[in-house]
């Protein structure tokens, strides 16, 4: 498969898996969570998704088509591994989705950034809310889903909040 292709599943599979989790927490309140804003495209679907919710989010350096900028009162700038710490008072159980994907193009690097922001993100989560991510999270209270069909079973993941906090 051409590195094309594969970009394009890659986004199929994020839309298609945002499109399920939106109507999976149609009925749960809570804000929704970017995790990397990169060009835009992504945080511009989740508004359409979500026109009605504040959606927050992380990145480090802003170079995202001007039409796709996040309110500067909802966007937590710098390296995400800080920011979700200090997002904790603010966010701390109210995120009914939340997503994750890195595009850093390195799977070991992108699997090595899941690992590591894991722990802060669900703590963010709302029981019962929805975490999208790219790369496979393997964390206490996170149950993996079901893809939606036509998603490839580790293009994309998929996984509800179920258990109490610590």
């Amino acid at each position: 498969m051409s590195r094309l292709d594969s970009f394009i599943r890659r986004l199929e599979a994020q839309r298609a898996c945002l499109d399920l989790a939106a109507h999976l927490v149609r009925e749960l309140d809570g804000d929704v969570l970017e995790l990397g804003l990169g060009n835009g495209r992504t945080y511009d679907h989740l508004r359409q998704l979500f026109p009605d919710r504040k959606i927050y989010v992380c990145e480090r350096r802003v170079a995202a088509h001007p039409d796709c900028l996040p309110p500067a009162e909802l966007l937590l700038l710098g390296d995400m591994r800080d920011t979700l710490r200090t997002a904790r008072e603010l966010l701390g159980g109210r995120v009914a989705l939340a997503h994750l994907d890195p595009a850093t193009g390195d799977v070991a690097a992108s699997r090595a950034l899941a690992a590591q922001v894991a722990p802060l993100i669900v703590p963010l989560l709302r029981p019962g809310g929805v975490l999208v991510s790219e790369p496979a999270i393997g964390w206490r209270g996170l149950s993996p889903m079901a893809l939606p069909e036509g998603v490839t079973s580790g293009r994309y993941n998929l996984y509800r909040y179920v258990s109490c906090r610590s």
